[in-house]
Order: C-alpha cells, then structure tokens, then sequence
C-alpha cells in the first residue's frame, strides 16, 4: 500500500513516511512538503530502500506499535544499516529504543523495540500530570544537524511515556517538566533520531526541524 504526495514547493529529497497503521500521517506528510520533501506514504520496504530518508511517526501504546510494525522490523533495521536518515516521531521514537514499561502490562510479556537507541522507556511518575501536553522549550545538549537553530525554542508534547537512553551520549536535547527528560535523541552514528515532540504541530521550530531533516536526506 502506498499514496505518493506532491508538494508545489521545489522538492530537495525523496522521504518515505512509513504506514504501520497508526500516526498522524497527513500532518506529518504536510509538514515535510513544507520543508521540501517529496513524500510518499507506504509501508513497502522497497520504497524504505529507495529513499533519501524515513519517517517512522506514531500515536498511541508502545505494544500497538511495535506489534505493527513487527511485519518491517527487518527493513526498518535496514534502513537504519544503510545509513538512511531514519527519523521517529513521538511514538516512534519511543520504538528506536530497546524497551518500555508500557510494554510491560497487563501481564503480557514484554516486547522488544528496533534497539536502534538502546534504552528504555519510563512513564513519569514524579508527581506530573500525564499525559505532558503542550509547549516545552528545547535545550540543545549536543551538536546534530537536525537541532540546528532551535536551542530555546518551544516544540509542542502529548506523551506520557519519555527515553532513557543507556548512553547519556545519545540524547541531544532535553526539556523539563519538574524533571528532565530526553526530547530529542539520536544513535551513536547519528542518522537514527527522533523527537518526543510533534514537528509537524509545532510552528516555526517545528518546521525549521523538518527543514534540517530534509537537508539532512540530501547531504546538505
């Protein structure tokens, strides 16, 4: 299944926004348009290899997720081999990791995210309200071509779940919320990352991400 999108902007990379059956995959596809993506929505693997970058997006439980996208686990983990820029988005993100509690539940055993980003994921349990939802700034802690221009700006949350990555390497940015959390992580080679924020639902910081992803696909 596949639904190719033009954008009447002038498009600089190929991006596959990848259909497991759950994200907000219309935002998300508008969004990069925006920032000069030509995207196709499918959830065939060769597409995956054809790309100049993925986008793997996601709302709901980490054991939805992971369940369906278990199907192109393999070719997920491809991508991410290549050197592909593989880019997660909130739910997905939270899939690059090894584990979450969310997994965890109801006595089902535990299922076993990509493990593109070792670590797991905690639900807050600081006394916060859950889900976080709304504007948190962004603290840049290391360089990464996908942060470039937003180290204090605000990017829009709904999660109730956050990384903790095994390696303090891994994250690139955090955000607080009584405690601090990872907001943006990415693997030791860096073409893995992904954002616990909405991109596509947060304004001008939001899209000047998108924009350094698409660079980022085209080597710019």
């Amino acid at each position: 299944m596949s639904t190719t999108t033009a954008t009447p902007e002038e498009t600089v990379a190929d991006v596959v926004v990848v259909d497991y059956g759950l994200g907000n995959l219309r935002s998300v596809t508008r969004g990069l348009e925006r920032a000069g993506a030509d995207v196709t929505i499918t959830d065939d693997p060769e597409a995956f290899a054809e790309a100049d970058g993925v986008v793997l997006p996601g709302v709901g439980a980490f054991r939805e997720g992971i369940e369906n996208a278990d199907p192109i686990r393999e070719d997920l983990l491809a991508v991410a081999e290549s050197g592909t820029p593989l880019f997660g988005i909130c739910l997905g993100m939270q899939m690059l990791l090894t584990s979450s509690e969310e997994g965890e539940t109801d006595g089902d055993s535990a299922v076993t995210g990509l493990d593109l980003v070792p670590g797991t994921n905690v639900r807050f349990d600081e006394g916060q309200k859950v889900p976080h939802m709304g504007w948190n700034e962004l603290s840049v802690e290391r360089e990464h071509p996908l942060v470039e221009g937003v180290d204090g700006e605000y990017a829009y949350f709904v999660h109730s779940y956050y990384a903790v990555p095994d390696d303090d390497e891994a994250v690139v940015a955090s955000t607080g919320y009584d405690i601090e959390f990872p907001s943006i992580v990415a693997n030791e080679a860096g073409n893995v990352f992904g954002t616990q924020f909405h991109p596509e639902k947060s304004g001008e910081t939001g899209l000047c991400i998108l924009r350094n992803f698409v660079s980022l696909c085209t080597g710019r």
